[in-house]
């Protein structure tokens, strides 16, 4: 077994930390640190380090590529030019992501925790506080999802009938798919579940 060198380490945690701070202020709370989004929830990369630092959170231009760069979950973007960053989706105030309705593919996945089904079963999956539901568009995907928030379900979502019926679908950036709302009705619950 390879060992991990504890500097890696260290700065692995580093940057989970930083990662963590910048969803909270780019999908949630960009006020929290005095930062201003413009409407389609991009900040000035400059205003952001300043700000970042006056909430005691030190970072320079590098680390916030590296940031960038190393979230799996493609959490983030920067512009072309790299002068800006947003949020790639996940935001709980409202944003205008410049998103065009696509056609999903026949099937897409939400991966959640078998304590929230109950509530999934009577109203369908609802955004919450979050502008969008968001689908995975493969099972494994999904499973990690689930795992986030207790032991994992995955649900299949009929997302090609939904959008038939008129619904819409927009795919982010970072290949999440995202819709409003889906009715009970275009879930699949897994069979085990299903007693």
């Amino acid at each position: 077994m390879k060992k991990i060198d504890p500097g890696q380490r260290q700065r692995g945690q580093e940057l989970v930390q930083l990662s963590r701070f910048l969803s909270y202020v780019l999908r949630h709370n960009p006020g929290a640190i005095g930062l201003q989004l413009d409407s389609h929830g991009w900040a000035d990369v400059e205003a952001l380090l300043a700000a970042a630092a006056r909430a005691g959170k030190q970072m320079d231009e590098d680390t916030l590529r590296e940031v960038v760069a190393s979230n799996d979950k493609q959490r983030f973007v920067l512009s072309e030019d790299g002068k800006r960053i947003r949020a790639s989706h996940g935001h709980s105030i409202p944003v205008d992501l410049g998103l065009n309705p696509v056609r999903p593919p026949d099937i897409l996945y939400h991966g959640t925790a078998k304590r929230r089904l109950p509530a999934i079963r009577e109203k369908g999956l609802l955004r919450g506080r979050r502008q969008f539901v968001h689908l995975s568009p493969d099972r494994q995907t999904a499973v990690k999802v689930g795992r986030r928030h207790g032991k994992a379900v995955v649900l299949r979502i009929r997302a090609r009938e939904m959008h038939d019926d008129g619904f819409q679908f927009y795919l982010s950036q970072s290949g999440v798919w995202l819709t409003r709302h889906v009715p009970v009705k275009y879930i699949d619950f897994p069979r085990e579940e299903t007693r």
